[in-house]
């Protein structure tokens, strides 16, 4: 298990790293141990053949008793839980625009936005949380839309941006506080004028006039701005000291410095800060598409698991998101596969069902045989490519085929799956007959469950000419065990087929060494469908008693689809 573990990681951190495709192998809902072990073990053989992708085992439901208990036995960790296999915000690309601090100029936003080539940036902190966006739109009003000639002020304006935007410099006062205080004005008029609308704490900009620049100061300006680079002389800089005014020097003029100075307000006065409209990497794209079309914005900020941003998506993304690859062991029904996947791009297709419903966009390998279990084509594909099986990968075909097989006493067992079990126990040290009543016993601890748990831990859904039914199955070697399985799981089914609205649902409750199979039949049509299927068979009620039916997938599947098709031509 360890060794095992540890070569995933390494395989998965040099994908990350040499950005390589990753490809889910995953079985069907409900898995059972064929499903799992196929996964696990095309998975390793997939990356042996293929280097320049990654192939990751998944599963797409609860893993049974009987299948932990082999995980178990060869060191194998359970694989990871793919609920859906729809495209997520991390299959598209994201523009990687860094964040910015919420105190930088607009000047300074808007030639970012220009170098960078993009419409929104992100203002986030030193922990790069978001702290809200700004868009060239909103650069625009606060450039077109504002005539109020203290906003400079209201903004809390750093003069460091003041000095970046001027391209000035600072000759009185700290240049690391803020114009809090006061309106812009540009000093135009004689002295005796100014005194009539210069108030305290206002920016003055003039020339260089020395009364002018004095009556500034005397009327108690907060800071005077001195234009066309005219130094301020000793005389004025000692009395602005004096009077608490700051003074700076630019050398651009005055319609210059007037059409500039509102480009020096931080951006975090015009950013919108209030209910951001944010996704996580994760997020899946058919739950984002809609938020995105419904909303203006152009750009949507994307947060790691820890909230933290990573970049930016917008609604063109979209149209170029990369599908996940998918392979499909164990099953080809679209109501058995993981969610979504359809909007996936499956590759393969490993199976030993009837073929089913799913439909792909392009050419894929599919291989189907008439085995009893996936495992069993596995073990051939090894062989076929010459690929030495390791000795806990032949653990794991063994113990699929034994109990996909019933320990080769289903109707479905072949020559192939006998000579497979007995290669593959040769190479993983283990006594076939032996390690499968184990597993089976494992599999048939179900005392602590729920009788739900126990239904679903083994089932299918299938449909036929509009019929919908489900068949849930346990097996064991203990007939006392199902005996005591059944009392519970009478109640169940009695509310369950109710509550789900299925017309047909069925419980296979199998004794493994009597090769017998009661049979837990509910719903609107399930009598009727099972006496068209087995008129010959004793009930007792709702049960019907099935000798020499142990399989679902080669014995009962098919009678069902049959019967349905006779009632509704009788009907």
């Amino acid at each position: 298990m360890e060794e095992n573990t540890v070569e995933e990681k390494k395989r998965e951190e040099k994908s990350l790293k040499n950005n390589k495709r990753t490809v889910c192998v995953v079985g069907h809902k409900n898995p059972d141990t064929d499903s799992i072990c196929s996964a696990i073990s095309y998975a390793y053989l997939k990356n042996v053949l293929d280097p320049d992708k990654t192939y990751k085992a998944c599963r797409a439901g609860q893993i049974a008793p009987e299948t932990q208990y082999v995980l178990d036995t060869f060191g194998f960790e359970t694989p990871i839980y793919l609920t859906n296999i729809g495209t997520r915000v991390k299959d598209m690309e994201i523009r990687q625009v860094p964040g910015v601090t919420g105190d930088i100029s607009v000047r300074r936003a808007w030639k970012l936005m220009r170098e960078q080539n993009v419409f929104t940036l992100p203002i986030t902190d030193d922990e790069n949380k978001l702290h809200g966006l700004i868009t060239i739109n909103d650069i625009a009003k606060s450039y077109m839309d504002e005539t109020d000639s203290a906003i400079v002020s209201r903004a809390k304006t750093p003069y460091k941006n003041i000095l970046e935007t001027l391209n000035a410099r600072m000759v009185v006062g700290d240049e690391n506080s803020c114009f809090e205080q006061g309106k812009v004005i540009i000093a135009a008029a004689n002295p005796d004028v100014m005194e009539n609308y210069i108030d305290e704490h206002d920016m003055v900009v003039l020339g260089n006039r020395y009364e002018s620049q004095l009556c500034a100061i005397e009327m108690k300006a907060g800071c005077i701005v001195i234009c066309l680079g005219t130094p301020a002389s000793k005389t004025i800089r000692i009395i602005a000291a004096e009077h608490g005014c700051s003074v700076i020097e630019t050398p651009l003029d005055t319609y210059e410095v007037a059409r500039r100075i509102n480009q020096s307000m931080p951006i975090s006065f015009f950013m919108k800060a209030d209910k951001l409209i944010t996704f996580h990497k994760n997020d899946y794209t058919d739950e984002i598409k809609d938020i995105m079309s419904s909303k203006r914005f152009r750009d949507f900020p994307i947060l790691n698991k820890n909230d933290e941003y990573i970049g930016m998506i917008s609604r063109r993304n979209l149209l170029g998101v990369r599908k996940r690859a998918v392979i499909l062991v164990d099953h080809n029904e679209i109501e058995q596969a993981v969610d979504n996947v359809m909007d996936a791009e499956i590759l393969e297709i490993l199976d030993h069902h009837k073929v089913g419903s799913i439909e792909t966009m392009n050419p894929v390998y599919f291989r189907n045989e008439p085995v009893g279990c996936t495992g069993t084509i596995i073990w051939k594909i090894y062989h076929e490519n010459n690929v030495e099986i390791p000795k806990n990968i032949a653990g794991l075909l063994c113990s699929a085929i034994l109990s996909d097989t019933l320990m080769f006493r289903s109707p479905t067992c072949t020559m192939f799956d006998k000579m497979a079990v007995e290669e593959l126990a040769g190479i993983a040290g283990i006594n076939s007959e032996e390690h499968a009543k184990k597993m089976f016993s494992a599999g048939s601890q179900l005392a602590s469950k729920t009788p739900e748990e126990i239904y679903y831990q083994d089932f299918k859904k299938f449909s036929v000419n509009d019929v919908e039914f489900g068949i849930g199955q346990v097996n064991s070697m203990d007939q006392s065990e199902l005996d005591d399985i059944e009392r519970r799981m009478i109640p169940y089914l009695d509310n369950a087929t109710q509550e789900h609205g299925m017309d047909i649902m069925i419980f296979m409750m199998t004794n493994i060494l009597t090769e017998t199979t009661r049979a837990l039949c509910y719903g609107p049509l399930a009598k009727d469908v099972m006496n068209l299927a087995y008129p010959d068979v004793r009930t007792e009620g709702n049960i019907f008693i099935l000798p020499q039916i142990v399989s679902r997938k080669k014995q009962l599947v098919p009678a069902l689809m049959q019967a349905i098709s006779r009632n509704n031509n009788e009907v």
